[in-house]
């Protein structure tokens, strides 16, 4: 019997291996050999018929694989489809699909209620909560500096006359925003004490403690509009509604303009002008004593404008706290030894030490951030070789000589108001401490007044006595 073309040990050709690349990934054979049908004239097969629902549009290009060389860029294969129409015919079928009949029942259906709408407030804020937010403030307020800040409020009240319902919520303005101001300030000093005691992010924390201090920025912004309701109540002064909004506002700019700057200069090791340190002590230190006249003055009927005295008296508040800062012995106790050192803060006489003589001692002792108090002790040593401290005094002498003239120019040489702002300015008499006193703790008399002599023109002698020293915090109060 002729043979057939395949003999019975072949007749069963072996399976031909489908495509062994799967997405340029070969593929291990696990099919068990079939037999295969009789070998026929070779033909190109055609591709197995789909249904109509599931050809395929367009042709997939097959992927090629990176082991066979780099990839050719394809032309698109499916047709472009315009941007507008992407959505159309959704847009269309939910159009649709929404009935006039389902319309009316929503519409029906009554208000939106608190419990199921996430955007409205379902439920009063509690106490507890608000003790949690609060907590780094309410310590620091605890804790009460010397309050000049709201001295000060009482001083010019004998002028202004600020209704005391006003004079009230002004005077919480005023100590909120100075509260919540001393917790970033430690924040951003890295600060160890406040006041004698350690500073709050270092009990509740960094995060929560500036959360707290931005939470009371703005309840203390909440407060302001209560002065337009009072307005509105007892009868318009004249003033425009929102002024005590946009005067919060204005000055919450010029004190973190200062700050900012003041922040630069320590981290990037700037050596600022004389000029720029005073831009920015007005900006930073006199911003609240600005605030708190200019607020007064938008409820007073008084035309008067004590914003220039207000930038005056907290410039020299500043210039006194940088020298209380490095002399003071009550100072330290409450903030520690020469603390501006230590920050690598360019506080007044810093700077006047460092431009008086450019030999780099005193910047590279600021670079280094110490905390030995043998260095800050010969830091401060420098700094008196180089007059610093002296020249600070005389600095403080002028400005106080300026302010008390502005106080005789508005008072007219009389009247309880003039007594009062007097007797603060009074108050800032510094000590002229040599190095060798401030350390070991020898007694040191103070100077009379602003003039060096005593019982001189100004407010030791509206009182007819020479102005106690009296070390107060100016930023760190």
């Amino acid at each position: 019997m002729p043979s057939s073309p395949t003999s019975p040990t072949s007749s069963f050709a072996p399976l031909r291996p489908p495509n062994r690349r799967t997405f340029g990934v070969f593929s291990p054979i696990t099919s068990p050999r079939t037999p295969h049908p009789p070998k026929m004239a070779h033909t190109t097969p055609s591709p197995p018929t789909r249904p109509a629902h599931l050809a395929s549009p367009s042709a997939i290009p097959p992927r090629t694989s990176s082991t066979n060389g780099p990839s050719q860029p394809q032309k698109p294969v499916l047709p472009p489809l315009p941007e507008s129409s992407w959505l159309s015919s959704r847009h269309s079928s939910l159009a649709a699909s929404v009935s006039p009949a389902a319309i009316d029942q929503v519409a029906s259906s009554g208000p939106i209620t608190t419990a199921t709408h996430p955007s409205t407030d379902p439920t009063p804020w509690p106490e507890a909560k608000e003790t949690i937010l609060t907590g780094p403030y309410d310590y620091l307020d605890s804790h009460p500096g010397k309050d000049i800040r709201s001295r000060l409020i009482g001083a010019f009240d004998a002028w202004l006359h600020v209704p005391a319902p006003a004079l009230e919520i002004i005077t919480r303005v005023v100590g909120m925003l100075h509260t919540a101001s001393l917790l970033v300030d430690d924040v951003e000093d890295s600060s160890l004490l406040r006041r004698g005691l350690p500073v709050a992010h270092s009990i509740f924390g960094t995060a929560q403690t500036i959360n707290s201090a931005n939470y009371v920025y703005f309840l203390a912004l909440q407060e302001l509009f209560k002065l337009d309701e009072l307005r509105d109540k007892e009868g318009a002064n004249g003033k425009p509604r929102g002024e005590a909004v946009r005067i919060y506002s204005e000055e919450l700019i010029n004190l973190h303009r200062g700050q900012g700057m003041d922040l630069y200069w320590r981290d990037t090791l700037t050596v600022p002008t004389e000029a720029d340190y005073l831009e920015m002590v007005r900006n930073k230190t006199g911003g609240l004593f600005r605030l708190a006249v200019r607020l007064m003055q938008a409820e007073s009927a008084s035309t008067t404008d004590f914003a220039p005295l207000a930038s005056l008296i907290g410039t020299l508040y500043q210039i006194r706290d940088d020298y209380a800062n490095l002399l003071s012995p009550t100072y330290s106790t409450n903030k520690g030894l020469c603390e501006d050192l230590t920050e690598g803060k360019f506080s007044f006489p810093i700077i006047h030490a460092i431009r008086a003589d450019p030999s780099l001692v005193l910047l590279n002792i600021l670079r280094q951030k110490s905390a030995d108090e043998e260095v800050k002790r010969y830091a401060v040593a420098y700094m008196e070789g180089k007059g610093s401290f002296a020249y600070c005094r005389e600095v403080l002498k002028e400005l106080g000589k300026e302010a008390q003239a502005e106080v005789e120019r508005v008072s007219g040489g009389e009247g309880r108001w003039r007594e009062e702002v007097l007797g603060i300015l009074g108050g800032l008499a510094v000590e002229d401490v040599t190095t060798h006193e401030r350390f070991t703790g020898a007694a040191a008399a103070p100077e009379q007044g602003w003039g060096g002599g005593a019982q001189e023109a100004g407010a030791d002698r509206a009182f007819g006595k020479p102005p106690a020293v009296d070390w107060v915090e100016i930023h760190g109060g």
